[in-house]
């Protein structure tokens, strides 16, 4: 059996945080915790960090211990957003393994999130950006069908991304980003598409508030990535009723399309999603298929499983840094940061 990983975590206040500790926790043949970083006295816009029962019986300590801990390998970085580049910056010149949430900074921060990357290539330290859908098994089996041509030539994706939850106060933190909520929530399914269609060739959006906002909150998002014979868009509202369990992913092909909806589910029922086929192939008959994807309990383990291969050299990372730079310019763009070039 292989000696566990010492991983500390950098943050409690990610939005993604409690559920990254609940899950290494649940993982003790593969990683030691060593302990936590406790940054909720961060000035950076967040909306989580009260839910510590995760955290309860780890030590807290400061950055400076968790460095000096003895055999530390790895570090999750769940700080807020505005925090993760800089906190990773700091983890890499330790020459620690990372794991840093999304997304990797509002525009200012895309030099240093280079000189991160870099950091990382030249030291050959494990650099592993959390977005939610990378292990997503529908979603990976989409990226097959892809590249086994089953679905012909890909002309369209549609992608929602909305929910309902965290009140007045979400309405409150997202309006506190110029990219509202396409830079915090559609930045995941930018990651899946640049993944399966490549750089696009332009990209526009549409930041809009929901009726009852002024303008400034951009809580109802919309983001266009156009390719020479695609088309890809990306919505995402936070006062969709129940929309958590709307989200869908739709791609459309000259062969075939998929549909999902939910795009994940944890309730103890399996994923389903539909596959339809003009042509059979080796495994699928022509027509309609409901393929079951499985019942998961925990979005983050497979992704974490990962991340203790590539530390042990036993597995490289499917996702490049070049990858992660791309994704990051292009969730930029589409929360109008940036032009596209």
């Amino acid at each position: 059996m292989s000696e566990r990983i010492r991983i500390g975590q950098i943050g409690v206040c990610h939005e993604h945080a409690a559920g990254k500790m609940n899950t290494l926790r649940r993982m003790p043949g593969v990683f030691e915790i060593v302990g936590f970083v406790d940054d909720r006295g961060t000035a950076a816009p967040k909306a989580a960090g009260r839910d510590l029962e995760p955290f309860a019986g780890l030590k807290r300590m400061t950055e400076q211990d968790l460095f000096a801990t003895p055999g530390l390998r790895a570090v999750t970085v769940e700080t807020p957003n505005n925090d993760l580049v800089p906190a990773a910056l700091r983890c890499m010149e330790k020459g620690l393994a990372i794991h840093m949430d999304k997304p990797a900074g509002e525009g200012d921060a895309l030099a240093d999130f280079k000189r991160l990357l870099s950091g990382c290539r030249e030291k050959r330290l494990p650099f592993q950006m959390g977005y939610m859908f990378r292990n997503n098994a529908a979603m990976q089996f989409c990226l097959r069908a892809r590249k086994l041509g089953w679905l012909g030539d890909v002309f369209e994706i549609q992608a929602g991304m909305s929910h309902d939850y965290g009140g007045e106060e979400y309405q409150d933190y997202i309006a506190k980003f110029k990219g509202g909520i396409m830079f915090n929530l559609g930045c995941h399914f930018i990651d899946f598409i640049v993944f399966l269609m490549g750089r696009p060739q332009k990209i526009t959006p549409f930041l809009k508030s929901a009726p009852g906002y002024p303008c400034g909150v951009r809580n109802n998002c919309l983001a266009v990535l156009e390719y020479a014979h695609a088309t890809a868009t990306i919505r995402a509202c936070s006062k969709e009723v129940r929309g958590g369990s709307h989200r869908r992913l739709t791609v459309c092909g000259t062969k075939g399309s998929i549909d999902l909806s939910p795009i994940e589910r944890f309730d103890g029922r399996p994923l389903e999603m539909r596959l339809t086929l003009r042509e059979g192939n080796a495994e699928y008959e022509a027509g309609e298929h409901i393929l079951n994807m499985g019942i998961k309990q925990d979005r983050y383990e497979d992704q974490l499983a990962e991340l203790a291969k590539m530390i042990r050299g036993e597995m490289e990372n499917p996702y490049t840094c070049e990858h992660d730079l791309l994704v990051q310019e292009a969730v930029l763009a589409a929360s109008g940061y940036t032009e596209w070039k």
